[in-house]
């Protein structure tokens, strides 16, 4: 544990620290609250950062009439962990500060150990501001932080958003769970070395995590290496990176402004036009595209994938049945949209009618007893029974043996007495319906009758007008 002791130098650090946290977070105001908002948070790990952040959250607190907190996460990756939380308890009892703390899992995703706990560590904290009633989260993010991830998001050939780095504040529901909380970084104007002078002036002990000088981590070795060498040969870089980071921002702004002009003028119902997008450059394709996926809350793909979505986008045939997938999605085309289809899983016996050499499932059999409606999880839905002018008559309906399927191809469907029989493949043509939203449609038959498909309406063979009639209609678990 490190105790700051007093400078000794007659340094204004706690002063000039406040003004920073004031003027920032008073600038919030009109952007993210119309209103006063009653009670604010910070994240605490009991480290340099998070502990200064405390100290001057909590001045302004008091000066403001705010309720404050201090929320903890225990990763439980190191053997300190339980160390830290006490420390961080025993901080907010000494300035009178509510604390919580929650204990999470971390599982080694994909992108590593630092990219899991954070998730982990941020869903914690959304979850306790729900809690304890809290619209805004302070983190202890400053001047060094920015410059670190610029320079990494620079390292990592990342674009104008990566390269924008942190924003002052900022919603952020796929992290907090919540569109409604707001993170704000009032420190980031702040460099490490004002955050330890005060520590020092104030007397204030802090934790030090061991991993943060574990070199295997892509940001401790710029932390500890590639920025020293920057700062000696060019003293005060950070600033002058942090201001790019700022050009960057704007640019950023022009281009969703942009992107939202051209999403608006390119958007059909759920759909993108595809005549429309082509007549933009191709960089104002991806920007668009990109701004569609943001808007979507997708996560955003490389940009090796979506170069080779968009050829793949202009240069298959119209009649092709495009599929490609993305991590949070399918991006189908169909008739000259472009959708961006949620992943459902496969259903018992669902298959293409026109495929060969499949195995049919058999149908699942069941009565009619009245019921208002009926799940039938292995087909995605449920099916009701609605009381109609027009319909099946109810008695005729309880004592018929009743299938329901997938289609396997060569049915036909009579939707009224003046129009002619056609095939489901011609109906579901005629409606618009997407071919992969028709291999999810199920239908509903009696003996060699079919009454009802999904998506389209009931066979007008068995159905009649009268009091009490029953209509059959589907409902899709994906919908629900």
């Amino acid at each position: 544990m490190h105790t700051g002791k007093a400078a000794g130098r007659g340094r204004p650090a706690a002063a000039g620290m406040s003004a920073v946290f004031a003027q920032a977070l008073d600038g919030l105001r009109p952007e993210f609250f119309p209103q006063a908002f009653p009670a604010i948070a910070v994240a605490f790990s009991g480290g340099l950062d998070s502990m200064v952040l405390l100290r001057v959250a909590h001045a302004y607190a008091r000066e403001h009439g705010l309720a404050l907190f201090a929320f903890h996460v225990h990763h439980g990756l190191s053997p300190n962990a339980g160390a830290w939380r006490d420390h961080c308890a025993a901080a907010c009892a000494a300035l009178g500060v509510a604390f919580d703390a929650r204990e999470v899992s971390v599982v080694k995703g994909r992108s590593g150990v630092e990219a899991a706990a954070r998730k982990v560590r941020y869903a914690a904290l959304g979850e306790m501001c729900r809690v304890h009633g809290v619209g805004l989260l302070l983190t202890a993010h400053h001047l060094d932080d920015q410059a670190e991830t610029v320079l990494l998001q620079l390292l990592r050939g990342a674009g104008p958003a990566g390269l924008s780095g942190m924003d002052a504040a900022n919603r952020a529901p796929t992290l907090l769970g919540d569109d409604r909380l707001v993170m704000a970084r009032p420190l980031l104007q702040a460099a490490r070395a004002d955050l330890e002078a005060l520590a020092q002036e104030q007397g204030i002990a802090w934790v030090e995590d061991e991993s943060n000088s574990d070199p295997r981590y892509a940001r401790n070795a710029l932390r500890h290496t590639v920025m020293p060498a920057l700062s000696a040969a060019f003293p005060g870089f950070q600033q002058r990176v942090a201001r790019s980071s700022m050009h960057a921002q704007a640019a950023l702004r022009v281009m969703t402004e942009v992107a939202d002009q051209d999403l608006n003028a390119c958007l059909d119902g759920d759909a993108v036009d595809l005549v429309k997008l082509r007549t933009l450059s191709l960089d104002r394709i991806t920007n668009v595209l990109r701004h569609w996926f943001n808007l979507r809350r997708l996560a955003m793909p490389s940009t090796a994938w979506m170069d080779e979505m968009i050829a793949q986008l202009f240069e298959a045939r119209d009649d092709a049945q495009l599929l490609v997938v993305h991590p949070d999605c399918h991006v189908r085309r169909h008739r000259d949209r472009l959708y961006l289809v949620p992943k459902l899983p496969d259903l018992a016996g669902m298959r293409d009618p026109d495929d060969v050499g499949i195995i049919d499932r058999h149908a699942q059999a069941f009565r009619w007893h009245g019921e208002a409606r009926m799940a039938f999880p292995d087909y995605g839905g449920i099916l009701h029974f609605d009381v109609a002018e027009r319909g099946f008559d109810p008695e005729w309906l309880r004592g018929a043996a009743l299938d329901i399927d997938f289609r396997k191809g060569g049915e036909k469907l009579k939707l009224a007495p003046n129009r002619p029989s056609r095939s489901l493949k011609a109906h579901f043509q005629a409606s618009g319906i997407p071919a992969w939203e028709r291999a999810r449609l199920p239908i509903v038959s009696s003996g060699f009758d079919l009454l009802y498909a999904a998506g389209l309406g009931m066979d007008c063979h068995h159905v009649s007008s009268g009091p009490g009639r029953i209509a059959l209609r589907w409902e899709s678990a994906a919908g629900m």
